[in-house]
């Protein structure tokens, strides 16, 4: 387990390993001193005399030497992308900081005398429970121990069984009325990757990896379902899309995304677009820098750059304006190539300006038009004949939503439905259609469309 508190100064070294098979790849280390954090990766002599070797992160060049890093940007990460990817989201670090303090409240009502300081990042990254860290890589301890959050031997991942005891542990948090049974409850189960919203990492009926989504109890809609009609509709348009389904966990609609860097094998390795970017969280980047590194680096560039195109044009049609980098990713196929991950945190946002996250391109800036991507399709490789293709079977499927939101497995209510109408009925959905119908591309939507 994570102590309370570690020394100040240089930590003891963590070993970085691969996969099930434990392959170990190399050490890590981290100083802190005072605000001043940074840490150092170093290969294993073993690991780069292996012919399956390969770098784990764009900034680690396989190299014998030591490699430094601190944090660029107040935002960014002290470790090297690849192993910052693997620290927790927001609400991991919302549950280590809180379970931190509880600890240290604990250790002062019973006598002990412990120095209180902020948790470094060397804590948070190693607050994260070994089964549920987002793809390959594992930390070893100097005892030779995978580190890992769940205390008492009950290092196993939750069944669906134990959702309603998670969403009630992470209602507290969110309330701030925790007690210390719900965060040893939730200790390495809720820091895993997905950004602010509470969430778990829980087994599914198959024994299939999954990360449950809760709603917040400051949601005003039904956001868990939303997401799920998001990646529903993203399978539909031909986008190879994280799989989910709504669980009612006591009536409470939760969200089951099933992990996509889990296979039969075990564990891929994952790199966010950040990483494979090498990008700075303080600064703006592009749609069109991902499909650069696709060029140096997928084994089927064209089709990677097909499939990101018309996830931009989905994600503009559905109001989907939370695309940063960090919620694009890439999955080692070996040999140092990556192909796209599936896509994963797609959510309708019916309140908010139809803009992009990441931009379209570096000249465009954020934009949320169907033209405008049009415009840009020659950057993916794509004839125009085939962007309009792609865009009318992404039109197609966008077009039932309402259908698929009322389908087993999302089960909006006609409340529901109509609270999200305006991520899906908008005017650039409209000029879509008709720029699809001039051309006879899309006349089947349009008589669709006539008949209701």
């Amino acid at each position: 387990m994570t102590p309370v508190v570690q020394r100040r100064g240089n930590t003891q070294p963590i070993g970085v390993w691969l996969g099930e098979a434990a392959r170990s790849v190399g050490t890590l280390g981290f100083a802190s001193q005072g605000q001043r954090q940074s840490s150092m990766f170093q290969y294993d002599q073993a690991w780069l005399a292996d012919p399956s070797r390969f770098e784990i992160s764009p900034d680690l060049p396989l190299t014998p030497d030591r490699q430094f890093r601190k944090a660029p940007g107040r935002h960014d990460s002290v470790f090297h992308f690849a192993i910052a990817d693997t620290e927790p989201d927001g609400w991991g670090c919302r549950v280590i900081a809180r379970d931190h303090a509880q600890r240290l409240k604990q250790a002062a009502s019973m006598g002990e005398t412990v120095a209180s300081r902020a948790l470094t990042e060397m804590d948070y990254l190693l607050g994260v429970d070994d089964i549920s860290r987002i793809g390959a890589l594992r930390l070893r301890d100097a005892d030779g121990r995978f580190v890992r959050a769940i205390e008492d031997g009950q290092r196993g991942t939750p069944p669906l069984l134990e959702l309603a005891d998670i969403l009630n542990a992470s209602h507290a948090v969110e309330r701030g009325t925790e007690t210390e049974r719900d965060l040893r409850y939730l200790r390495g189960r809720g820091t895993s990757l997905g950004g602010m919203r509470p969430k778990c990492t829980v087994i599914d009926e198959d024994g299939h990896l999954a990360i449950g989504k809760f709603p917040s109890i400051h949601d005003h809609r039904a956001v868990t379902k939303g997401e799920v009609l998001a990646l529903r509709l993203a399978t539909l348009a031909g986008i190879d899309a994280a799989q989910a389904r709504v669980v009612p966990s006591d009536g409470v609609p939760v969200a089951l995304v099933r992990r996509f860097d889990r296979v039969a094998g075990g564990r891929v390795p994952y790199l966010s677009a950040t990483a494979m970017l090498q990008a700075s969280r303080d600064h703006e980047h592009a749609y069109t820098e991902i499909a650069e590194r696709i060029l140096s680096v997928a084994p089927d560039a064209r089709r990677d750059l097909a499939e990101l195109w018309r996830r931009i044009v989905f994600n503009m049609l559905i109001t989907n304006v939370d695309d940063h980098l960090h919620n694009h990713g890439f999955l080692h196929v070996g040999h140092g190539q990556w192909q796209l991950a599936p896509a994963f945190d797609l959510n309708p946002f019916p309140d908010k300006e139809r803009e992009l996250k990441t931009w379209l391109t570096e000249e465009s800036g954020p934009t949320g038009s169907v033209d405008d991507a049009l415009a840009a399709a020659p950057y993916f490789h794509l004839q125009p004949d085939t962007a309009l293709r792609i865009l009318g079977e992404v039109v197609r499927a966008v077009s039932q939503w309402r259908e698929v939101a009322k389908s087993p497995g999302v089960d909006m209510t006609s409340q529901e439905v109509d609270a999200f109408e305006p991520a899906f009925e908008h005017e650039e959905l409209r000029l879509a259609r008709r720029r699809l119908s001039r051309i006879g591309v899309q006349s089947e939507i349009e008589q669709k469309k006539r008949a209701r």
